[in-house]
């Protein structure tokens, strides 16, 4: 399988809750890179997607777009074209830098706080070598977190025996400052289908066994680069 898809993308429905859902474009491929929608009182928020054929009906079903939120300075995906297709914005965070003169969208800025939805945002990640900046997402109410980098369940993010690991160039210092002090019910990331059941659990333990389970994890990132 190819660490990337590309060409016709084949839409593949994950981590479907009362007030979102997720999905893969290209299921197949290495990297399983996720994309969300979450509504909140009838808007829909669109993170980091991937676009597909059927996207659409899947942001219907939920309200009305009101925008599409980059989490990852490199995550500009398809944010560009889902944003045109729905006539709204694109949010940025205020202090992530070398992406807005990327898109072609208006942009809006954010700090603390998504616009008026009520979720909390904060940097995970924010550093220059290498080149990363990564916004998390949390929203109290349904108890939801987003991560669109740090930790994920594909299997190069883990080590042999983890449901969720750290990303293999976060192992040596894992982000557990920031993220120790939520407690999702839910867990939503970037690459793989998210964690609905013990959710704040599996994310302490991978925080926890980064650095320990680093040599496997690293086993399991080099067999998906190499393998067919």
């Amino acid at each position: 399988m190819p660490m990337k898809g590309s060409g016709r993308a084949s839409l593949q429905e994950i981590d479907r809750w009362d007030h979102g859902v997720g999905w893969l474009a290209y299921p197949d491929e290495e990297m399983q890179r996720a994309s969300h929608a979450v509504e909140i009182d009838g808007d829909v928020w669109v993170f980091d997607p991937v676009d597909a054929e059927g996207v659409d009906d899947l942001l219907d079903d939920l309200g009305t777009v009101a925008g599409v939120v980059i989490g990852l300075d490199r995550h500009l995906r398809d944010a560009d074209a889902v944003a045109s297709r729905h006539d709204v914005p694109v949010y940025v965070a205020s202090w992530m830098t070398g992406v807005v003169n990327k898109l072609d969208s208006p942009v809006e800025r954010f700090g603390t706080q998504l616009a008026d939805t009520g979720i909390e945002t904060f940097r995970v990640v924010d550093r220059t070598v290498p080149p990363w900046q990564e916004v998390g997402f949390y929203h109290e109410e349904t108890k939801t977190l987003l991560l669109p980098e740090a930790v994920g369940t594909v299997d190069y993010y883990c080590a042999n025996d983890e449901r969720l690991g750290v990303h293999p160039m976060l192992r040596p210092f894992p982000p557990r400052r920031v993220l120790s002090k939520f407690e999702p019910d839910r867990l939503l990331v970037g690459h793989g289908a998210g964690i609905t059941e013990n959710a704040g659990v599996e994310l302490r333990r991978s925080l926890a066994n980064a650095r320990k389970n680093l040599p496997s994890a690293y086993v399991s990132a080099f067999k998906s680069m190499v393998s067919d």
